[in-house]
Formats: C-alpha cells, structure tokens, sequence
C-alpha cells in the first residue's frame, strides 16, 4: 500500500461512501482510501433493479444498478484507492483504523474518517413472533438479492409483515416472477413506504392490505405452511376473536432498518437514541474531532439521492479538516417538538444555510412546519414515511438570538 498519508479514509462503499470519496477528492484530498467489505463497489445498489433512483440527483429515472455504475466509474476516474473484501475491525477516537483482508491486519492513521455503513434489517428475533424456527422465513432484503441477484424464488404463496419500501417492491415484482402475494400485514393504520411504491407496487397490482393488524404466530416445523394474523387494539395488542389462519410458504419480513454503528460507539460517537445513527452537525460532523458520517448510518432516507447529497457533504467537510481548514463546530441544538419523531442535523453552526431533514411521529393534513419562531412552512400532507427536507437559509438564521443554544422543530395543525 501506498505509505503517503491517507487525509480520508470512507468506510463503507455504498452511495454515500462512494459520494463522500469523490467530494473529498475534488475538495484537495491528494489520498483518498474507499474501504468496502464486500467483493464490489455500490452497496446494495446491485440488487435494487427498480426504477426510481436518480431522480433529483440526475434528473433522470433509473435503476439502481445504473445510478450505481455512474458512481463507481467516477471513483475509478477519481484515482480513490479501494480495499475491498476488508473488514474495519476497529476504530479508535483518534482516528486509528484496524483493517482485515486477505493480507492480515494492518492499523491505518488517516487525517479524517467518514462513516458510511449504512444499515441492517430488523429480523425475526427483534420483533418476537410465536412459533417454532421453520424454513421459509426472509427479510425483504434477502428475499430481494436472492431474486435479483442469486436467479432464485423464495416461495410461491408469500405473506409480507411489514409495508416498508423493500416490502412493498418484493410484494411486486414476486407477483411478476409469479408467486401469490397473499397479503401485506401492517401494525400501524397506514403504509408504512412511499406513497409511489404504495400506489405502484401494491394498488396497481390488487395485493391485499392487512392495517391495524400483525402475526400473531407462525405455523409450521420444517417450512412455514401459514400464519395466523389479528387485528390490533389501540395500544398494538391483538384482539381476541379476531384472528385468521392465512396459507402461506413464505414470510417476508419488512419491519425497519437499524442503522450500522458498532465502529461510531467503538470511536466514542454520540448516537441518537430515536435515529440510531450519529449526531452530527450540518457539516456531517459528530462529536468526535475527524469524524464525519452520512447517509444511512446516520438516520434511514427514503430517496438514495439525498443519501448521495449527504455523502458529498461529509466528504467535502472531512477533506477540509484533513487540510487543516475546518474547525469543530457544535454550537445550536434542533430539538423534536409536536408531532416531529427526529431531526438531522441535530446540531447547526447558526453560521451558514441548512437543509433540515425530518420526520413527523403521525400523518396530517394543512399543517404548519416550525423552525422554533425564524421561520414556518405550510405543508398539504405529512406522513411518517415520507421524509421531510427543509431549507433554512443564512437570512432566516440571523433572527436567531444571540444566546439561544436550542430550536424546537414543530409540526403542528394550521389553525
């Protein structure tokens, strides 16, 4: 390996790991090392064959694969060294990266890290479903990479828990290869992904929808052959006399994302309690000097443009520190206030324009979006599963007080 200084090393090559490398690069980094896991670049973006990438970052409606590949061709043309098949073993506050590949363990110093792990279904275990351990249970992710990539086809009569973006794409295009969606299961009142995946891969295809209800158990010892759903109470418990037995050979489940973090806790990294992922400021920095994140380690997106967009940030912002031109900033708090679940960044300078990304806790209609009292925003429609972005520009941060430390984002009902 190359012994000059690395001034950013990106860990995790999926696209905002891939858009952080290329901003670094163009900011100044002389080197700039990707560090991917797997045996390729591009994430999860191979196994994504649907269209609807690109959109606000291309202009352009594509597959993921295709929004893949422009990446990749523009970190190969940007001289960025890659390492993959390498796992981060370690990451220490001071910047020490503990490497493993084929060639052993190595320890690196880079000037500043990005993190850009991305994130991890929920599986069975985290949600506790009675019955014994059959064949024929699957994440929506797993059953998406084995149809997509492996040529494989999980079932024929499938039962989806969950109405998360995965969820709803598996619903369609397991319908298209042939199989019988027998229904989509849903604890909450309403779906839980993008509208268009909503209107395109469920209503388009006449698959059934189950909300306000859950599996309440799984039958079945050597492969699933059914299961057994309820509807729920208004605290989420099933209602007794409510339940029914549906045939089925195949679970999908498609119950949330938890964002990967095990290197930011390692490197002393102040994680969100509701995000899962990094408090970071509208530079992408955490709390950690030379540490920056992006992406869906930080908090799950539901437009893999904005995830690109945050990559770009944190790489422009790591390779400045790396040159000694930025400082560490933290200055004001964004808080949640009504009806909002989380808010990213959690910190600002007050010092420059911010795009604020946001989700409310319940869907509503005519609301008014507040910034605390420096600015407001009417909105038609929110809804949990539809991220909210928010520009804040440097006029509207100079009504801030000179001694607030704290702004409370609010989604409340136009009076």
């Amino acid at each position: 390996m190359n012994s000059a200084p690395i001034d950013v090393l990106v860990i995790g090559s999926g696209p905002a790991g891939m858009a952080a490398a290329i901003q670094a690069r163009k900011s100044g980094s002389e080197r700039v090392l990707l560090v991917e896991r797997a045996e390729e670049l591009g994430g999860l973006l191979s196994q994504c064959i649907h269209n609807g990438f690109g959109l606000i970052y291309f202009s352009e409606d594509m597959t993921g694969p295709e929004y893949g590949q422009k990446f990749i061709e523009k970190v190969m043309d940007s001289k960025i060294e890659v390492l993959l098949e390498t796992m981060v073993l370690r990451l220490t506050a001071d910047r020490k990266v503990t490497l493993c590949n084929r060639n052993g363990v190595q320890t690196l110093a880079p000037k500043s890290v990005v993190l850009t792990m991305g994130c991890r279904e929920r599986a069975r275990e985290s949600i506790v479903i009675s019955g014994y351990r059959p064949a024929g249970i699957f994440t929506a992710g797993t059953a998406q990479r084995w149809v997509n990539i492996e040529g494989y086809l999980p079932g024929k009569e499938i039962v989806i828990l969950g109405s998360g973006d995965v969820g709803m794409i598996m619903a369609r295009r397991l319908t298209l290869e042939g199989a019988r969606v027998k229904a989509v299961v849903e604890i909450l009142p309403y779906i839980g992904g993008l509208i268009r995946n909503e209107v395109q891969c469920i209503y388009d295809f006449n698959i059934p929808v189950l909300l306000e209800h859950t599996i309440s158990n799984i039958h079945g010892i050597q492969r699933v052959n059914g299961v057994t759903v309820a509807r729920l109470d208004q605290d989420k418990n099933p209602i007794p006399g409510t339940e029914k037995f549906i045939e089925c050979d195949t679970l999908l489940l498609s119950v949330g994302l938890i964002p990967e973090n095990e290197l930011s806790f390692m490197a002393g990294v102040d994680l969100d309690p509701i995000t899962g992922g990094p408090i970071v400021n509208e530079r992408m920095e955490t709390n950690v000097s030379g540490i920056y994140a992006a992406g869906n380690c930080v908090h799950v997106n539901d437009l893999v443009d904005n995830v690109t967009l945050e990559g770009e940030k944190a790489g422009q912002n790591a390779a400045e520190y790396a040159s000694g031109k930025a400082s560490q900033e933290m200055r004001i708090k964004l808080e949640a206030g009504e009806n909002v679940r989380y808010v990213v960044p959690q910190m600002i300078t007050g010092k420059r324009e911010v795009t604020i990304r946001l989700r409310v806790k319940e869907p509503g209609r005519d609301v008014i979006l507040r910034v605390g009292d420096i600015m407001a925003k009417k909105l038609k429609v929110v809804k949990p599963s539809e991220m909210l972005n928010l520009i804040v520009s440097a006029k509207h941060l100079k009504e801030i007080k000179k001694r607030t430390d704290k702004l409370v984002m609010s989604c409340q009902k136009e009076s």
